[in-house]
């Protein structure tokens, strides 16, 4: 939000030699968080009142002509402009040498410099409004339309900051560092929290006052959602230009104006924070009623968007139907027209999160909602009837109120807090005296009374619509009143007892690492929610999914429930890019409370999981390497993230996953994920046309890390260890962990055989039927001498004859 700072000089009188850096500081430390402070005239450096003396033609352009211009102090300059409407005796905005314009108000900003136009020297340049930014207020009727200040009466030199009122600072205030903070949105809201920081006396706004009797009424059907509506019925008003002033304020706040009816309404909405509308009252039938929309109902709005209503959503109607949105925007039939002479004005209070449900179901987020969907106070109606009433009356002589209802159905309640003076001293860690809090207090409205070590405090209206509701807030505004800056700071006494070991976010770190760097996979981030595309051809179904209320595209309705269909989508933008990679993601993973998971048929899920899941695709893989890559990656993870060991079987296959190339992983008797090769169909129905895809996940918190490492420290050998490779041909259903258990099970093969490896495994036309050859790398030696090679041929041969004795293995000839 911006502000003018000579607006907020109307209500409260700022020295003029106050530092702006340390109002802005002052504002940020005790209320509201100052992004910027720009000074206005800085926009406009180098930017003089020109006045037209001469105009020649050019005479190497028919379209360019060449103005003489007195720039101040009798200095004539000659200044090439391509401009319609110039006239001799013209006032216009003049860039000199040194000003930054826009090229017909587009593209970059550029320097304006001393130069030649098809042959004749320009000193300067005339503008457009556009290229000054000066558009909005002082919109061109067309193209090539040339900026006329004649209506300024000032003389030639003038810098074009002080002509305009331009010399103006401007603090752009973080919305969000007020959210909770209705009061602020406004020009007086600021004004008031100025004059308490600096004990600095506030403009009071004298209420409207009125003895109208007339039959204009207002109805509310639901006072819930609408505590006061006053409305005034007025003649006497036509549509003109509102004065340069307002005109010029409204500009610098970053709203554009439009006529003097209109505003008159946004200039109110920007000084109390309280929105206002004007209705036409020659499009009014009979009363206004406040009331909810009837089911489908239709109500054209001022931007041309037609809107098919609902139950939840609040109507300014009259007797033929809905006239305006509430609180949002207002309807195209009540729009203030060319001719308009008659206006109803409309200044309300509406819940705030009716108004929210209603702008974000429409997507229509205007100034009036922005204001009040932060719960604005009943009270300030009053401010904004008073300022616009006074303005309507300076703007229009001949005003006539002919009707006026105020309908305050519910009344607020201010809050009203007890605070013990005794915890008050305590949490602020400093004293301070009962006159210092009950001051402090004061300077922004509260009621205080203060018996004995008791306080009762008493919130003004605009801060009692939830702003202050408990102790810890009157807390808060006796501190940053204080200035938190004046707080010492005291040391305190603690003891550390032992280090904090959080091995469940040690082990997330590690299999990333593990994934990233020692198996070299590319680590994702993905949106939490998940595009239909991929949820159907991954999850096909979306129970227990949880959905969007207001989805970021009609597409990405569901959150995900897995990390695998955004997964693919993944692998499917970057298939035109890789033949091979492998990519991971660790995120969140979202369900409904009462969904049962697939990794624990008897457990229900909280609604968010931590998930890891990746994907090893490949053009130039088979499918068998691909696989045995991820298993292999699986199997290593636990050795050396230091976490409990998997183990694989095939229980339940995956919806996703191709018939045959799948395993479930589990964890004991617990599954805790699932791995496999990404069907052909959904495959295709992501898009992944020529890649071989193998995918897992696992859920996180089923993990287990190791409480203790079970690594045991052994010396390098002493004396060289030798390999040795045997090729044995087995039954072809033979695993390789029995025949590890037959070499170096409880009775080891030899005392000098240390480790047995799996090299490969062979089919082929060599091997017999039902036949596989496999080969195995023993590693031979001794801790007490150099082994010849007699002995390291006896271990292998005992080796061989176990193998032989326990699994019928033979050795392979061919």
């Amino acid at each position: 939000m911006k502000l003018s700072l000579s607006w907020i000089k109307d209500f409260v009188n700022i020295p003029e030699d106050m530092d702006m850096k340390q109002l802005a500081y002052d504002l940020t430390m005790d209320t509201v968080e100052v992004e910027d402070v720009e000074y206005l005239a800085d926009r406009f450096d180098h930017m003089v009142v020109g006045v037209i003396e001469d105009i020649e033609p050019h005479p190497n352009a028919d379209k360019l002509r060449v103005c003489k211009v007195d720039i101040g102090d009798g200095e004539i300059k000659d200044i090439v402009c391509g401009g319609i409407n110039l006239e001799k005796g013209m006032r216009v905005a003049v860039s000199c040498p040194g000003a930054i314009v826009r090229w017909h108000g587009e593209g970059e900003p550029v320097e304006i410099k001393k130069s030649k136009l098809r042959g004749v020297a320009s000193y300067g340049m005339i503008c457009a409004s556009d290229e000054i930014g000066l558009g909005d207020l002082f919109p061109a009727s067309q193209e090539a339309e040339i900026l006329d200040l004649s209506a300024f009466d000032v003389p030639a030199g003038t810098t074009l900051a002080d002509a305009l009122d331009l010399n103006d600072v401007l603090l752009e205030i973080d919305n969000k560092s007020m959210t909770n903070r209705p009061d602020l949105w406004g020009h007086y809201g600021i004004a008031r929290e100025i004059a308490a920081l600096y004990n600095l006396p506030l403009a009071e706004i004298k209420p409207f006052d009125t003895d109208v009797q007339s039959d204009f009424n207002v109805e509310i059907a639901d006072p819930d959602r609408c505590p006061r509506y006053i409305g005034v019925e007025m003649s006497g008003v036509n549509v003109k230009e509102a004065p340069y002033q307002m005109q010029n304020r409204i500009w610098k706040v970053g709203m554009r104006p439009i006529n003097a009816l209109v505003d008159i309404t946004n200039y109110v909405m920007l000084a109390t924070g309280n929105p206002t509308h004007a209705f036409d009252a020659d499009n009014i039938s009979d009363h206004i009623v406040v009331r909810h929309a009837a089911e489908n109902e239709k109500l054209l709005l001022l931007n041309d968007k037609e809107l098919s209503l609902c139950t939840d959503d609040l109507v300014i109607t009259d007797s033929e139907g809905p006239v305006a949105l509430a609180g949002v925007m207002g309807g195209a039939k009540d729009s203030i027209l060319p001719k308009t002479e008659r206006v109803i004005l409309e200044v309300a209070n509406f819940e705030a999160a009716g108004i929210r449900r209603t702008a974000l179901r429409y997507d229509n987020r205007t100034e009036a909602s922005s204001r009040y969907e932060k719960a604005i106070d009943p009270e300030r109606c009053d401010q904004a009837l008073a300022l616009s009433m006074q303005y309507f009356k300076e703007l229009y002589p001949e005003l006539k109120v002919t009707g006026y209802c105020d309908k305050y159905v519910k009344k607020l309640k201010r809050a009203e807090i007890d605070v013990n003076l005794v915890w008050l001293e305590k949490r602020l860690g400093k004293h301070l005296t009962n006159d210092e809090i009950q001051g402090k207090l004061e300077k922004l409205g509260f009621d205080v009374q203060i018996n004995g070590k008791d306080m009762h405090v008493i919130a003004p209206t605009w801060r009692s619509t939830g702003d202050i509701s408990i102790k810890d807030d009157v807390m808060e505004e006796v501190a940053r009143m204080y200035g938190y800056d004046n707080f010492e700071p005291t040391s305190f006494t603690t003891t550390f007892d032992s280090a904090i070991n959080q091995k469940d976010q040690d082990l997330v770190r590690n299999m990333k690492e593990f994934l990233a760097i020692r198996c070299g996979m590319q680590e994702i981030y993905t949106y939490p929610w998940v595009n239909d595309v991929y949820l159907n051809a991954i999850m096909q179904t979306t129970e227990g999914m949880l959905r969007l209320s207001t989805p970021p595209a009609p597409d990405l309705s569901y959150l995900r429930a897995s990390l695998l269909p955004n997964i693919c989508e993944a692998v499917a933008k970057n298939e035109r890019y890789f033949n091979d990679f492998s990519i991971f993601e660790e995120a969140q993973v979202f369900h409904d409370a009462n969904y049962t998971s697939p990794y624990d048929k008897s457990e229900l899920l909280p609604e968010q999981r931590r998930h890891i899941a990746g994907a090893f695709a490949s053009s130039v893989k088979d499918v068998k390497e691909l696989f045995q890559e991820a298993k292999g990656v699986l199997e290593y993870m636990p050795r050396y993230t230091h976490q409990a060991a998997f183990e694989f079987r095939k229980e339940e296959k995956p919806v996703w996953a191709d018939n045959v190339v799948w395993l479930n992983i589990y964890r004991g008797d617990e599954k805790i994920g699932d791995m496999g090769l990404l069907a052909k169909k959904a495959s295709m129905d992501c898009g992944i046309k020529n890649l071989s895809v193998m995918l897992f996940e696992l859920d996180v918190l089923k993990l287990k890390p190791l409480i203790s490492r079970t690594n045991k420290f052994t010396h390098l050998a002493a004396y060289p260890e030798n390999e040795y490779d045997i090729s044995m041909l087995f039954d072809s259903n033979a695993v390789w962990s029995d025949m590890h258990e037959a070499i170096l099970g409880k009775k080891k093969a030899s005392e000098f055989l240390k480790k047995a490896d799996f090299v490969d495994e062979y089919r082929g036309k060599q091997i017999p039927q039902g036949k596989k050859s496999v080969t195995i790398r023993l590693t031979i030696g001794s801790n007490e001498k150099t082994l010849t090679s007699q002995e390291i041929e006896n271990v292998a041969n005992q080796v061989m004859k176990k193998l032989q004795k326990k699994m019928g293995a033979e050795l392979r000839t061919q």
